[in-house]
């Protein structure tokens, strides 16, 4: 793979811890923010950089990282499988379901590979936990709670619109924080037969919220928050014992599960940082051509983004992409 990532935001230093441990033949970087990007470029040696997005599509580089403000998403996914690109979107993968379908139908026409960076669907203790789902009898109830006062929230309260509560940017706690949630439990249960969102609103966007998936059996509560803090934790209950998380979907390394004697069974794992184990996987989607595994977790994308739009047009929230696109609901 020849991996070019496209932005300069933490995340990329995120992917950087990891450079050493994966098998990329070459690396590039693209940012508008030119002192910013070679900055980035000297300081983890990138060999190409680009100020120029056309000059990078028109480069040797085959697979395109996408971690830009999620507003921008679809338009640089396009661009890139235009340029016979494959593609790796950083989540959400799009703001709504109508930019999903092109760019699927788009990867498919152009033969790429299009993919979601959530790393909740890779990690070891995530897996360990779909292999311990039976212990737990007929599943109950989930609850996964996600709560992260944002650094941002005081300056949003004062007036100041961030990225991270802007509408016209695609913000939001369900777009930033409950996604996560949603990815792990499409990711063990499928698509629920249907959801209810109720969300605290303020300014047109979703500073917090409560969706509720309904599965024929069982129930499932996603908690997702930026404006108040909480202990995260994750637990699903079964009538024959429960699995506990005390930590982030995205970020899990350890899990309890306790019987209903009370017995507990703990799970930890010694764990390279979270990103890894995705590129790993991702590498040999599309080095391999892995198209099976490629499309089994589009599909799980696509479940969760159509869930999404479906939580947003409950409560009226309206991305700018949307009114450019006089999309009625």
């Amino acid at each position: 793979m020849k991996l070019g990532i496209v932005g300069t935001g933490m995340i990329v230093q995120d992917l950087m811890h990891i450079r050493s441990l994966l098998p990329i033949e070459k690396w590039g970087i693209y940012g508008r923010n030119q002192e910013k990007t070679l900055e980035l470029a000297q300081k983890y040696q990138i060999s190409d950089c680009f100020f120029d997005y056309t000059e990078m599509l028109k480069s040797d580089l085959d697979t395109l990282y996408i971690a830009l403000p999620n507003h921008l998403h679809f338009s640089f996914a396009k661009q890139a499988l235009e340029a016979g690109k494959h593609v790796i979107l950083e989540k959400p993968i799009t703001s709504n379901y109508h930019e999903f379908q092109q760019l699927r139908a788009l990867a498919k026409a152009q033969n790429k590979i299009l993919i979601e960076a959530v790393t909740v669907h890779y990690l070891p203790a995530y897996l360990k936990i779909k292999q311990q789902l039976s212990a737990l009898g007929k599943i109950k109830i989930v609850s996964l709670n996600y709560s992260q006062y944002s650094s941002r929230y005081d300056r949003f309260k004062a007036g100041e619109i961030l990225p991270a509560f802007d509408p016209e940017k695609s913000g939001g706690a369900l777009m930033d924080l409950n996604v996560y949630n949603l990815h792990f439990a499409l990711g063990l249960f499928g698509k629920p037969q249907s959801c209810f969102y109720a969300a605290n609103i303020e300014r047109n966007i979703d500073t917090s919220g409560i969706m509720l998936l309904d599965y024929p059996t069982f129930k499932v509560v996603c908690i997702g928050a930026k404006d108040c803090n909480a202990p995260v934790m994750l637990s699903i209950q079964g009538d024959q014992g429960c699995i506990t998380v005390p930590m982030p979907a995205n970020a899990m390394n350890y899990f309890e599960f306790v019987d209903n004697n009370g017995q507990k069974q703990p799970f930890q794992f010694e764990q390279q940082h979270r990103m890894f184990y995705e590129f790993q996987q991702f590498i040999q989607m599309i080095d391999c051509q892995n198209r099976a595994l490629s499309e089994q977790m589009l599909d799980i994308s696509e479940s969760v983004c159509q869930l999404m739009e479906q939580a947003r047009k409950q409560q009226g929230i309206i991305f700018g992409c949307e009114k450019r696109e006089s999309v009625e609901w």
